[in-house]
């Protein structure tokens, strides 16, 4: 289960916060400068999986490179 089958969702609230959400509940809601800033880069992203991408750092939740498999 990845992104493509769960993907991230996100609202742009008038006041400048973004809310997250995935499966229907709200992830986190990114305010201040770092809201400005995500804003900014959801309207570069260039493909849905840049997008996809861009929220999942936003929310802490991606894979880093340096998690082990199990053997």
């Amino acid at each position: 289960m990845g992104l493509a089958d769960d993907p991230f969702a996100y609202h742009l609230v008038q006041d400048g916060t973004v809310r997250v959400s995935r499966g229907g509940r709200v992830v986190v809601v990114v305010g201040g400068v770092r809201a400005a800033r995500l804003r900014a880069d959801l309207d570069k992203a260039y493909s849905f999986e840049a997008e996809q991408q861009l929220l999942a750092r936003v929310t802490g939740n991606y894979r880093r490179g340096n998690e082990k498999r199990s053997k």
